[in-house]
């Protein structure tokens, strides 16, 4: 009895492997690299639309450093609202499908991408941008050349934040009808199979870090590491947000 225990997890761990060796699995419409595709567009759509829509706003309030107040609480009420009780509002307003998954994913988006846009203008030292207009610049010079590049640690800190959480969220797309990686969840439960329930649990959890991996050598490339030292401590969300809407 105790070695058939023992080898259960050895056996299940063997299905799985099998599970992903099967052709089957990596072809056509419930193929691994379509369901892939599917979710990486679903999130970049559902990430892409929410830095269109916040960012701009953000940082123009962060530069002007004007209603702190509002962006944290636009943040926390973002953060307090389940994603999940969005898609079932949603899907009572405009039915099941790609909407109402999108609209759920557009909103766990918002919190990280306003806060860290926000603070990270906010925090540029008084004495930077003092230089700037010293130096003859415009407002929009000063933002555009000075200011946004010294924020960019705490921005792109931020977007990564948004996308690694909604790439982890986006399996809620199969709940409502639509494709990703969620559908092997919701299809494995359905059908009591727990192989293919791991299965697509752990093509999310692999897609979740090469995710982050990958946002994050992008912000090591495109900030100076001079920059990342200054903000040490500053580039997870929501870091400083209270301090600075106290002082706004």
């Amino acid at each position: 009895m105790g070695d058939a225990k023992a080898g259960a997890p050895v056996k299940f761990l063997s299905d799985v492997v099998s599970w992903f060796a099967t052709g089957a699995h990596w072809h056509g419409n419930n193929g691994i690299p379509h369901r892939v595709e599917e979710h990486v567009l679903m999130s970049a759509a559902a990430v892409g639309a929410a830095i269109l829509v916040t960012m701009p706003p953000s940082l123009a309030l962060g530069h002007l450093r004007r209603f702190g107040v509002l962006a944290v609480n636009v943040s926390n009420v973002g953060r307090a609202i389940p994603s999940f009780a969005i898609l079932v509002l949603m899907v009572q307003l405009v039915g099941i499908g790609a909407e109402p998954a999108f609209i759920a994913l557009f909103v766990l988006a918002v919190p990280p991408l306003v806060t860290n846009s926000y603070v990270g203008m906010a925090d540029v030292d008084d004495d930077i941008r003092e230089s700037a207009r010293g130096m003859g610049m415009t407002g929009w010079e000063s933002v555009r050349r000075v200011e946004l590049p010294v924020a960019l640690p705490v921005v792109l800190a931020g977007v990564r934040t948004a996308a690694v959480q909604v790439v982890a969220t986006a399996t809620l797309a199969a709940v409502v009808a639509w494709g990703g990686l969620g559908r092997y969840i919701i299809d494995g439960l359905a059908q009591q199979d727990n192989v293919q329930v791991f299965a697509g649990a752990l093509l999310v959890g692999v897609l979740s870090v090469l995710t982050e991996l990958l946002l994050s050598l992008v912000q090591r490339v495109v900030v100076s590491a001079g920059l990342t030292h200054r903000h040490a401590g500053k580039n997870d969300p929501f870091v400083g947000a209270a301090t600075t809407a106290e002082a706004t």
